[in-house]
């Protein structure tokens, strides 16, 4: 996987751009006015962030692995030491599928039910490989979220969540946070 230069991610015209930024020559942005980066953020390999008019926000220590997707008018938030497993895809924005409006981007908007929802991930959630965010949803601090899994509604801090929908199946432990502080004094040193 090649990256871009810190010099080929800063022409890009992203809202800012934290230290450490690696980003896959691959990986593909539009609204990029609208994306915040944090320090040690990676992006891999055919991504693809789309930020409308909420903007995408990505804190520190964030990781979003190959073929994933961001993309919605809402605002996305992925707060600090969130990873997001290979193919997840976030939505801030979708059709009405009921029928009572026409859909897909090419029919103007006064004839289709587009709505748009804020999706905010807390620090320390992992989402796994191929499952899907919908708009509107919160993962508290610490959510797991099991691979192929669809999240239709909010998530309360380090539960673990699987399933189509998903739903809470087990806790998960906190000692992370311990070695998040750990971390965090070593990295200061």
């Amino acid at each position: 996987m090649a990256m871009l230069s810190r010099e080929a991610i800063t022409q890009m015209g992203f809202a800012s751009v934290g230290a450490n930024v690696q980003i896959s020559d691959r990986a593909s942005f539009y609204g990029n006015a609208r994306i915040s980066l944090g320090d040690h953020v990676r992006i891999d390999d055919f991504c693809v962030l789309a930020a409308g008019a909420g903007g995408i926000v990505i804190g520190q220590h964030v990781h979003i692995a190959v073929a994933s997707t961001l993309i919605g008018a809402g605002k996305i938030t992925l707060s600090d030491f969130t990873g997001l497993s290979s193919r997840v895809s976030i939505y801030s924005s979708s059709d009405d599928y009921s029928g009572a409006t026409m859909t897909n981007p090419t029919v103007p908007s006064q004839y289709t039910g587009v709505t748009h929802a804020d999706v905010f991930l807390g620090r320390h959630v992992i989402v796994g490989s191929g499952s899907v965010l919908l708009p509107g949803i919160t993962l508290e601090d610490g959510v797991a979220i099991g691979a192929l899994s669809l999240v239709t509604k909010d998530c309360r801090a380090f539960g673990i969540y699987a399933g189509n929908p998903a739903r809470r199946i087990s806790e998960r432990k906190r000692d992370l946070l311990a070695l998040e502080q750990q971390f965090l004094a070593d990295q200061a040193r």
